[in-house]
């Protein structure tokens, strides 16, 4: 096989042309990573987040490299929002074929210091949201035979961190509802993956700072502090993603892929 032969299949298993993508979390962070990666590659994106004006700002870039984008605002602890949001998509898109439930939210603190209602915030957008918007869009999946999910868990959906009690059981959480949805839907042609990531240089990543009351110079430096001595990038996590969704992946359900610098190993 030559070399422009082996582009072109690998341009042909990644591509996405013809497809539609719904990002939740998409206004910034690892969600907006997401959602212009999956542009990139020719997916029409609807980019949802509580924050519609920063869904805005990504849905305008997307178009504004030839891409096709719709801002949706959604709270994905909403019942009613997330079918709203899975029936604006199919209104300006016409189908469904990629979910990408990235929404999360984390409070830095242990059991003892955590009070019910961050408990209940915790729990509501990072794991009860993944059922939200699963359970809005999984129908239109089975009805075409085929769809694709991923989660966005966390290095932490594996092995628990300092300070993070419900973020921890929150995203394992995340990590067996994956396995569990795989299981159910596989019939139905719908792959179900999560992405695990490590620390990732966000807007997210730097309000543990903020919380946790420490320096940001050795916050980062204690986040970096993994075999390939850097913290993640939205990009990172966002090829990673691109990997499960494309035909590369056309074998792969019910797993995690760690995403860390090797934090884990």
């Amino acid at each position: 096989m030559t070399k422009a032969q082996i582009n072109v299949t690998a341009g042909r298993l990644l591509s996405l042309e013809g497809r539609v993508a719904m990002v939740t979390g998409g206004a910034s962070g690892i969600g907006r990573g997401i959602s212009l990666r999956l542009a990139e590659m020719g997916a029409a994106v609807a980019v949802l987040d509580k924050n519609a004006e920063g869904a805005g700002a990504v849905a305008a870039s997307i178009e504004q490299q030839g891409g096709r984008s719709i801002a949706v605002r959604c709270d994905v602890t909403s019942s009613s929002d997330c079918t709203r949001a899975t029936q604006q998509t199919l209104a300006e898109f016409g189908r469904i074929d990629i979910l990408c439930n990235n929404a999360g939210v984390v409070v830095r603190k242990d059991v003892v210091e955590l009070q019910e209602e961050e408990w209940d915030l915790v729990l509501d957008v990072t794991l009860k949201g993944v059922y939200q918007l699963s359970r809005a869009v999984i129908p239109h999946f089975a009805q075409q035979n085929s769809g694709v999910i991923v989660n966005t868990g966390s290095g932490w959906s594996l092995k628990a961190g300092p300070k993070a009690a419900a973020y921890c059981a929150a995203k394992a959480g995340v990590l067996n509802l994956t396995r569990a949805m795989a299981i159910d839907y596989g019939k139905d042609n719908i792959r179900v993956n999560c992405v695990c990531p490590g620390d990732v240089d966000t807007p997210m990543l730097a309000s543990e700072c903020v919380q946790l009351g420490e320096a940001r110079d050795a916050f980062m430096k204690t986040a970096a502090d993994r075999p390939l001595r850097r913290v993640g990038t939205p990009d990172d996590v966002a090829d990673a993603v691109l990997f499960l969704v494309s035909d590369m992946a056309k074998w792969i359900t019910g797993t995690c892929l760690v995403v860390d610098g090797g934090g884990l190993a």
